[in-house]
């Protein structure tokens, strides 16, 4: 950057002679037309001088060199408002993509602010487009469709983002990805939230029992480099009572929940030497987060069925959030990333097992039960 250049077209602005300014700015990005601070410059100045066009022509080449600068494209933004232009609500919005994580300078606090509004207000325009655009074909889907239709127009609005299978040591290739699946799937849903109260009476009496188990849900060894784990590694806040663990029964447990262990028999769970099947009652205790994650293999997946869930406590798998109700079952894929909170007062309960993905054919089933067998099964499926 030419200092003597830069310091004559400060002294020059000082003075009120815009013009001079400009030219000193001009002639200093021609000796360094590689530095977009240079450019961003000269565009700040062409705007106080009142020439939005030449300074929308100075940022440009600011972003040219630096696409990502979070001031050049605030600048370019508001130039294009003062402007009237219709492409400026998708500007404010693609400016705030990369705002810094940080917080911001204060003098561009009230232009962030701005950017705010206007980035809600075209998203807002755009949303009631394709809303329109879409309505024919949303009338005629069903509810499944029409919850897919609405996931379409709000990844392509940015709203959300695609989310995908992610496991930590098996990935089968080709299965269906969906956050949560549909019921539909799953026939048994219905009699196992018909047998809700029945479960819940069954946990009670596991939880009076002298003899029963329960264990925090996160154990590991300290050495492992698990971070996101360290502050439920062996924590009584998040806690499990296991009937199946692993592929094996916790007579300790299971024999206080015959009606539950009753229901499992007519889920398609994995059967793994060593890994599976698993069921189990989770407990989280008040104010308690678990950190976002994923499973260990895409194989399977999950049902949880709340059984005591005090009001607020939620769960997200991908970009949709739940909140719990009791005898509400669903069934997700642990492998996208997914998260909980219970933020009250009280302890919040739901019962989990695993079952198959139901893409996979019997003989993929078994192939899997193989292979994952064969590796031991420590790690669980």
């Amino acid at each position: 950057m030419d200092s003597t250049l830069i310091a004559q077209a400060d002294r020059a602005a000082a003075n009120g002679d815009l013009q001079r300014a400009e030219q000193c700015l001009i002639e200093a990005t021609a000796h360094d037309a590689d530095d977009p601070l240079l450019f961003l410059k000269l565009a700040g100045l062409q705007r106080a001088g009142g020439q939005p066009h030449k300074a929308l022509a100075s940022v440009h080449k600011a972003l040219a060199l630096a696409p990502r600068d979070f001031t050049a494209l605030l600048l370019r933004a508001s130039l294009l408002d003062r402007l009237r232009d219709s492409s400026a609500g998708e500007a404010w919005t693609h400016a705030l993509a990369q705002r810094p994580s940080a917080s911001v300078p204060p003098h561009l606090a009230r232009v962030v602010v701005e950017a705010e509004r206007r980035s809600a207000e075209w998203l807002g325009q755009r949303e009631s487009r394709l809303e329109r655009e879409m309505a024919a074909a949303e009338s005629r889907a069903n509810g499944e469709e029409r919850e897919r239709m609405k996931r379409f127009r709000s990844n392509t609005l940015r709203r959300t983002r695609p989310y995908h299978s992610e496991p930590t040591h098996f990935h089968f290739p080709g299965l269906v990805e969906r956050e949560f699946h549909p019921r539909r799937a799953f026939p048994w849903l219905g009699e196992l939230e018909a047998s809700t109260d029945t479960i819940v009476s069954e946990l009670k009496a596991v939880m009076s029992a002298e003899r029963a188990e329960l264990v925090p849900y996160v154990q590991y060894d300290d050495h492992l480099p698990m971070d996101q784990w360290r502050p439920l590694n062996r924590n009584p806040d998040w806690t499990a009572i296991h009937l199946l663990q692993n592929g094996v029964e916790n007579h300790a447990n299971s024999r206080h929940c015959p009606r539950t262990m009753e229901l499992l028999q007519q889920v398609p769970q994995p059967v793994i030497r060593g890994a599976s099947p698993n069921a189990m009652f989770s407990l989280l205790a008040p104010h308690t987060a678990i950190p976002a994650h994923v499973g260990v293999s895409n194989a399977r997946l999950v049902c949880h069925l709340p059984l005591i869930v005090p009001e607020g406590c939620w769960f997200r798998v991908g970009a949709e959030v739940r909140h719990w109700q009791k005898g509400d079952a669903f069934v997700f894929d642990d492998t996208i990333e997914h998260e909980a909170l219970n933020p009250t007062d009280e302890l919040r309960v739901v019962f989990i097992f695993d079952l198959w993905h139901p893409g996979l054919t019997a003989v993929e089933q078994e192939a899997v039960a193989a292979l994952i067998g064969a590796e031991a099964g420590e790690n669980g499926l």
